[in-house]
């Protein structure tokens, strides 16, 4: 194996990979959990600066879906791994939802319905709701159930609680078919704080249950991404028959998908919407078949070695986690280069971007590790490393 020179926190140091890989894929996706991969987006860097919006590679952006299919695993479309506000305009963003529609052929697959198109400022309450009606339509046409992003928009122009339950249940009442919800933490969007009308996370899941019990025709799932273990497994357990928990929490994965004997029927464990899918996809299928045969152990003893590599790219400000995201694809041979929309590719240091290296390695999910190493060696000779 390559061995390479990498900085850390007391200086540099020597460091060769395992030489381990990830797990074959299952041969069928597995069908214990529900389980969804949240995707990012290939940006093409040969756009000129003058290009409106957001430019992607297409073919690359594509072909990443179409590996996460192949380990067994859901796409989650057009979420905030795709840089929805962080990048990701309107524009690009049905663009994606369209394309992945295109290329999903019955494969599982669900997409993010915002408000970003609502142009920059104050927007009232019946604005909010047009934004979203108009972005779950385009999901629902192409073929996907919507998962209903929490907005900006709405966490500026909202008073209070009965704001929230006003504009969701307008939505609701008139939704086509399933949706599902988001619960985006502050961790996530600092915009987003004291959303559902509470600064405290109890009081806005006790908020969303509530909204789930009134709307439990249409509301298939809520995803809750706030890292606190304990409060998801209290709200899962608050849901309605019928409404399914999906953990966005990249922090306790595993232990909140394989669940617990709380007797709490249907509620007893998480379904999965995660960011930390997309890096780790061939382990987390892996893991999710062994469910699927009734060896818990054999999950976790796969699963578990991911949480320190997870832990790393969501550590604060968490909303950066993308740029790991996006670091491990190209690592991994996904994307030719390590540029971001946005430029967002230098919104974590080389001391970090080693330490996923190294993380990434111990958790088995580095395909090639010498091509992983070449491609780290341009970006610490860049940072004067090498």
């Amino acid at each position: 194996m390559s061995a390479v020179v990498l900085p850390t926190d007391a200086g540099t140091a020597n460091w060769s990979p395992s030489g381990r890989t990830p797990p074959k894929p299952p041969p069928t996706p597995p069908s214990a959990r529900m389980a969804y991969a949240a995707a990012h987006v290939v940006a093409d860097p040969l756009k000129p600066d003058n290009h409106p919006g957001a430019a992607l590679d297409w073919d690359a952006t594509l072909a990443f879906r179409e590996y996460l299919w192949s380990c067994g695993l859901g796409v989650a479309e057009a979420m905030d791994t795709a840089q929805r506000g962080m990048g990701l305009d309107w524009a690009a963003t049905r663009e994606l939802v369209q394309r992945t529609g295109d290329i999903a052929a019955g494969r599982a697959w669900v997409a993010g319905a915002g408000t970003d198109q609502l142009p920059p400022g104050p927007a009232g309450l019946p604005a909010v709701v047009d934004a979203w009606r108009e972005q779950l339509d385009l999901v629902v046409t192409a073929g996907a159930t919507p998962v209903v992003m929490a907005s900006r928009a709405l966490a500026a122009a909202a008073d209070g609680p009965a704001d929230y339950r006003a504009a969701y249940g307008k939505l609701l009442s008139s939704a086509p078919g399933p949706v599902m919800l988001h619960w985006l933490g502050p961790q996530f969007d600092p915009a987003l704080t004291g959303y559902w009308g509470h600064d405290d996370l109890r009081d806005s899941a006790r908020e969303l249950a509530a909204l789930c019990a009134e709307h439990r025709d249409v509301v298939a799932g809520v995803k809750v991404s706030v890292l606190d273990a304990e409060l998801e497994i209290e709200f899962r357990r608050s849901l309605p028959d019928g409404v399914a928990c999906y953990t966005g929490d990249d922090f306790h994965y595993p232990a909140l998908i394989s669940g617990d004997a709380s007797g709490h029927e249907g509620h007893s464990h998480s379904e999965a919407l995660l960011g930390i899918f997309d890096p780790i996809a061939p382990v987390a299928g892996a893991a999710l078949a062994r469910l699927d045969a009734g060896d818990t152990a054999g999950f976790h003893a796969l699963l578990d070695p991911t949480v320190a590599l997870a832990r790393e790219i969501f550590r604060a400000p968490t909303r950066h986690y993308k740029t790991g995201v996006v670091f491990l694809a190209y690592l991994n041979g996904h994307q030719r280069h390590f540029r971001m929309v946005g430029g967002h590719e230098s919104a974590r240091s080389i001391t970090h971007l080693a330490q996923l290296l190294r993380l990434a390695d111990t958790a088995g999910v580095l395909v090639d590790p010498d091509l992983a190493v070449a491609r780290m060696r341009p970006l610490l000779a860049a940072a004067g490393l090498w």
